[in-house]
């Protein structure tokens, strides 16, 4: 959530328990300009909802489907990121390759973000797979369109540790 949480037209899933979605948005306090549930989704919280019987059969189906009904729903979202949870961690599920597959089909950004809480002794660790899954997953797509012209100067600044707004 502090990394991925302040893109305010992408639409971030929470793939895993309503909880722990729940405890990730809920210090979240950003501010920004748009329309919540049109071109604005941060303070909207998206969970797949994880139940007993998807940590049994897995939850790439589910996760497929939820993303289908967020582009129905919300169709000028510029982009989805997926941030699993922990039990998405120890069963195994593949949201790389549900990604990349409805990436295809809806032909916009879908990004994984492996960051379960389990994974290092901090958040430092979640920062940093979220930083390499901004380089991996995301800048070799941004827009070409010559709007900010580079200079020898440029600093580019991620992960910015926006908790109180």
């Amino acid at each position: 959530g502090v990394v991925w949480g302040p893109i305010k037209d992408m639409i971030h899933i929470s793939h895993g328990p309503v909880g722990c979605g729940q405890y990730s948005r809920g210090g979240r306090r950003n501010y920004y300009i748009g329309t919540t549930g049109v071109n604005t989704f941060v303070t909207m919280n998206f969970t797949s909802d994880f139940q007993e019987k998807d940590i049994v059969f897995g939850g790439d189906k589910k996760l497929s489907t939820i993303i289908d009904e967020i582009e129905m729903l919300f169709p000028l979202n510029r982009g989805i990121s997926i941030q699993s949870e922990c039990p998405i961690g120890l069963i195994g599920d593949d949201i790389e390759a549900v990604s990349k597959k409805k990436a295809v089909e809806i032909n916009k950004l879908i990004t994984p973000v492996r960051c379960e809480g389990f994974r290092g002794v901090s958040q430092s660790l979640g920062h940093h797979i979220a930083n390499d899954v901004i380089r991996d997953w995301v800048l070799s797509k941004r827009d070409n369109d010559n709007s900010f012209p580079t200079t020898p100067y440029d600093v580019a600044i991620i992960g910015d540790y926006n908790i109180g707004g």
